[in-house]
């Protein structure tokens, strides 16, 4: 008699891009899958919802698994998530629970091209033009795009993609400082980034400021209210990282008010983002829905990689193994 198949669960798959991106033939007829696009954080309803399943595939932290929600599931094995690594996962947890965590590579720089999309598009106001455009208004052009060269671009965090974006900065001529609660003068030399000795100096110099962060309990709204007062006028800001790096509600308050330029964010505290959420209100803002990771390229790695790590597994030899 054959085995049962091993029920998988497929989560906040917005795009329906796990089948699109991978070849499934070699297990798909060991497993019975279902799929859940609808993203919740109602632990009750995820803990029903999944309670079933052996095997569930995350999309990088769309869903958070703390350990309340790992001690509902019985019968889970097996998280396969998207990315190397997965801070809304309790992997020590999981671990005392004899649940394994496999993560994926990923390919090309989506995310430093999406820094650099954003980023111009925000300042270039390409999103109220294009708008304009398409909508037949006149006057024919009514933004004044923002210069880049000779202005400052401020990072606050100066690890890989802070150094990559810096770089590309330069090559628009550009200024670029950079703080972090842990940079060294050193470490900013070595990636072309003039140190400044306080996030407060940094928010006060810079034409742009862009947020180059990893969450964690201590960064968490590590950009306060009063980081934001001290921006120029004319300056914009700039969060392709995670949205609880900053005080959102601040933010928007300094956006109504008109106290700074304007801003570009792809990242929220709340994701997908209400309907009825403040910031989509705002005409001084562009925005991404968290799409900064997102490409063809990085799927196929995250999705390929996704079915390798669960054929090993069902195989009995786990791969890719998040310690």
């Amino acid at each position: 008699m054959a085995a049962e198949p091993v029920r998988v669960a497929i989560l906040d798959d917005y795009q329906n891009v796990a089948f699109r991106f991978a070849d499934w033939s070699g297990i798909k007829d060991r497993l019975a899958i279902d799929s859940f696009p609808d993203t919740t954080a109602d632990e009750d309803v995820l803990a029903k919802r999944l309670e079933p399943y052996t095997i569930i595939c995350a999309m990088r932290e769309r869903t958070k698994f703390r350990a309340s929600l790992l001690d509902r599931l019985p019968n889970l094995r097996f998280i396969a998530t998207t990315g190397p690594y997965n801070a809304g996962i309790d992997v020590a947890h999981a671990k005392t629970k004899g649940i394994v965590v496999s993560g994926t590579s990923g390919k090309g720089n989506s995310t430093l091209e999406h820094i650099w999309a954003l980023l111009l598009a925000t300042v270039r106001y390409i999103a109220v033009e294009d708008a304009r455009v398409k909508a037949s208004a006149v006057p024919w052009q009514v933004t004044i795009p923002f210069g880049l060269s000779g202005r400052t671009l401020g990072l606050v965090g100066v690890g890989r993609l802070g150094a990559a974006t810096a770089k590309i900065a330069k090559a628009f001529g550009m200024e670029v400082i950079g703080w972090s609660p842990n940079l060294t003068p050193d470490r900013a030399a070595s990636a072309g980034v003039t140190y400044v000795s306080s996030k407060e100096e940094l928010f006060k110099i810079s034409d742009i400021v862009s947020v180059h962060m990893v969450l964690s309990e201590r960064t968490h709204r590590m950009i306060q209210a009063a980081d934001l007062a001290l921006m120029k006028p004319t300056a914009f800001f700039i969060n392709t990282s995670r949205g609880p790096l900053v005080d959102e509600p601040a933010l928007i308050e300094v956006l109504k008010a008109k106290r700074i330029a304007g801003a570009g964010l792809d990242v929220f505290d709340e994701e997908p983002l209400p309907l009825d959420h403040p910031i989509r209100k705002l005409y001084n803002v562009t925005l991404s829905p968290h799409t900064g990771y997102v490409s063809d390229s990085n799927y196929e790695a995250f999705w390929g990689n996704t079915v390798e790590n669960i054929a090993a597994f069902l195989d009995g030899r786990p791969t890719r193994v998040i310690q």
